[in-house]
């Protein structure tokens, strides 16, 4: 059984920006990739790039980590989209990440929340 000290649980558990940015667009792409918006395909890629991300950003971190992902896909078509967010939390611990991509058909809005317990 491997022991772990404090300073390795406390580097474990940070949310380091690069990380879930990558993450992020890692499932954006194998959910999405290169296809055209279709409105009936929607709910299936958004839960495809939610469960994505999930799955990859608790791989290997312990259970006093929280994450919230959310996801939004929007038609390109002219229409304007303004959105914030709003946190107080543990910097040492806690944080967000978001990423916008684009394609010639739509956008996908993803964030991450990170929150320590």
């Amino acid at each position: 059984m491997e022991v772990k000290e404090c300073n390795d649980l406390a580097e474990e558990n940070q949310f380091i920006v690069d990380d879930v940015s990558k993450i992020i667009k890692e499932a954006i792409e194998n959910s999405i990739g290169g296809t055209a918006y279709q409105h009936n395909k929607v709910n299936q890629w958004t839960s495809a790039v939610v469960e994505s991300c999930l799955g990859q950003l608790t791989i290997g971190k312990s259970k006093a980590y929280t994450q919230v992902v959310t996801c939004t896909i929007l038609q390109k078509n002219g229409a304007g989209l303004h959105t914030a967010s709003s946190c107080f939390w543990d910097n040492n611990t806690d944080g967000s990440c978001t990423v916008r991509w684009e394609n010639k058909t739509m956008y996908c809005i993803v964030s991450v929340f990170g929150l320590g317990i």
